[in-house]
């Protein structure tokens, strides 16, 4: 097995201390987005559960919401489920928030711990595949793994 890129073997380190069992995989072509994701691990794109960063706007805190990979979120729902209206990050307080580059976002391991919230279509799936901290390295997990690994509340947040 060939050793892991600095960012995945993080992510790693984290998932062995939680010690369920989860590898990290890296490919040799793109996770970066869903579809890509969904290709790399054969997988439906809905499976992705993709790891997108919001900042709030009145705190600032970083806001991690875990998505399927087939939904869009509703930013006007979380911001009600948070209490504060959010933004899109930039790259630079993505990569400052969570110690990833966009695209490689993991949903553990944030250098700044998040408020999480996790799409409720994610739960009615049987296994999930989340991004390992670069945008190629993917891992599978189960949505209770994900509820227990972030520590996110489940929520309605698929726009439409």
């Amino acid at each position: 097995m060939e050793a892991l890129s600095p960012s995945a073997r993080r992510v790693q380190d984290l998932l062995d201390a939680a010690g369920l069992g989860h590898r990290v995989v890296e490919h040799a072509g793109s996770t970066r987005t869903s579809e890509d994701a969904a290709a790399a691990v054969g997988c439906a794109v809905a499976q992705i559960a993709k790891s997108l960063i919001f900042r709030a706007k009145e705190s600032g805190r970083p806001v991690l919401v875990i998505a399927s990979g087939a939904n869009r979120v509703d930013e006007k729902a979380v911001g009600r489920l948070i209490g504060e209206k959010i933004e899109r990050a930039d790259p630079d307080f993505v990569r400052e928030s969570t110690g990833y580059a966009i695209g490689g976002v993991s949903p553990i391991g944030h250098a700044v711990p998040p408020l999480v919230l996790i799409d409720a279509d994610l739960m009615a799936l049987d296994s999930l595949w989340a991004a390992a901290g670069t945008p190629n390295a993917v891992f599978r997990l189960t949505p209770a793994d994900l509820v227990a690994l972030t520590g996110g509340r489940v929520e309605a947040i698929r726009k439409g």
